[in-house]
């Protein structure tokens, strides 16, 4: 089904005898039993405010109207959503509500947080057919459940986005890349620590073992005022006067590589299952060696480890017990997400049974 109104989203969900798989665009390849329900009838940006950096939009919007629109005002959306579709071999669009309800969130969530940052209002529907507000169109304090922080991250299983409200940012003038060659998995974390703990504003810190020359790089990105930039890249590639440094300080050239990192484009065609792992950056490269993955990505300067693995590899078993979670973005086989400690469990359980009595949406995705 696919619903043109919130009230129709509604009747539907009230209605509603089995479970009902949720989608978006479906770029993100879940596919879950039960009755279809797509939010692409639900579209349009409802209000957008420029100097106030608000907009809010219906949540089956493409990504790509919204970028559009945020582009012609020079602001674009600070937490940087990857685009799934060449990892996962999907099609179809993007929409800002799946983003939010997966808390998509690129390489700069080093500098600027996560999606769940930005948010300031959802409406959505409940399991029960409920329509349901939280938050508005500024930051503020909020008592009670945090419904806009809940539902930003919850795959569908609470309720069905309708609408988003998002602070966004302006587009900086320019951005530079400041790349170290040749550096070892942790000599290459270190590095990245140090940069992202200096006072230059790193916006992005990556380590690719085998990059587009076959070579390991170490990617630290700066944006900003064209002068600041020329600057602030300058003092960090002077930070690593030992290694091999150079600055990439073609704009478009930097964004083109930062896509690169932020998609997982190396893993596009390769044969395996997919990984994501959030971990303390201290460990990633002890983890890293533990995995014994065919190919690995390193982001938020450590914090974040795309892994690709034979198929049919339970990561989460040859790695044991860590400070992190691993998330199985592309394969079969094992659960995608990581299971929950048992306290933590009852208490999901029972927000799930409070937002959706009768089970049925995304059911079993989570837990």
């Amino acid at each position: 089904m696919r619903p043109e109104t919130e009230a129709d989203l509604a009747e539907a969900i009230a209605a509603a005898k089995g479970p009902l798989s949720i989608q978006g665009g479906g770029t993100r390849g879940v596919r879950l039993d039960g009755d279809v329900v797509q939010t692409g009838g639900m579209h349009g940006i409802t209000l957008y405010e420029p100097g106030s950096l608000t907009m809010v939009v219906r949540a089956g919007t493409p990504l790509s109207e919204v970028e559009t629109a945020l582009a012609a005002e020079g602001q674009r959306l600070a937490f940087e959503p990857m685009d799934h579709r060449g990892l996962m071999g999907t099609s179809g669009a993007p929409t800002i509500g799946g983003v939010v309800a997966a808390n998509v969130s690129g390489p700069r969530r080093v500098s600027v947080g996560a999606c769940r940052d930005f948010m300031l209002g959802v409406r959505f529907v409940d399991g029960a057919g409920t329509v349901v507000k939280n938050g508005g169109r500024v930051m503020k304090n909020v008592t009670g459940y945090d419904l806009v922080k809940l539902m930003t991250g919850s795959w569908g299983t609470l309720g069905v986005l309708t609408e988003v409200s998002l602070k966004v940012l302006p587009k900086p003038e320019t951005a530079a890349c400041v790349l170290i060659d040749n550096l070892s998995t942790p000599a290459a974390i270190d590095a990245m620590a140090k940069a992202l703990s200096s006072p230059f504003e790193v916006s992005g810190a990556a380590h690719i073992p085998v990059g587009m020359d076959d070579a390991p790089v170490t990617m630290l990105r700066l944006e900003g005022f064209a002068g600041s930039v020329a600057y602030r890249a300058k003092e960090v590639a002077a930070l690593f006067k030992d290694c091999a440094v150079r600055i990439e300080d073609n704009a478009e050239a930097v964004s083109k590589g930062w896509a690169w990192v932020r998609d997982v484009v190396p893993f596009y065609d390769a044969e395996g299952d997919v990984w994501k792992l959030s971990c303390t950056p201290s460990d990633a490269a002890a983890l890293a060696d533990q995995a014994g993955a065919q190919e690995v990505i390193f982001d938020w300067g450590g914090g974040l480890i795309w892994m690709r693995v034979g198929t049919g590899t339970d990561l989460r078993k040859r790695l044991g017990a860590f400070d992190g979670h691993a998330t199985l973005v592309r394969g079969t086989g094992q659960p995608k997400f990581q299971p929950e400690p048992a306290a933590l469990a009852v208490l999901s359980a029972g927000l799930r049974n409070k937002f959706d009595p009768k089970g049925i949406l995304n059911a079993g995705l989570m837990g």
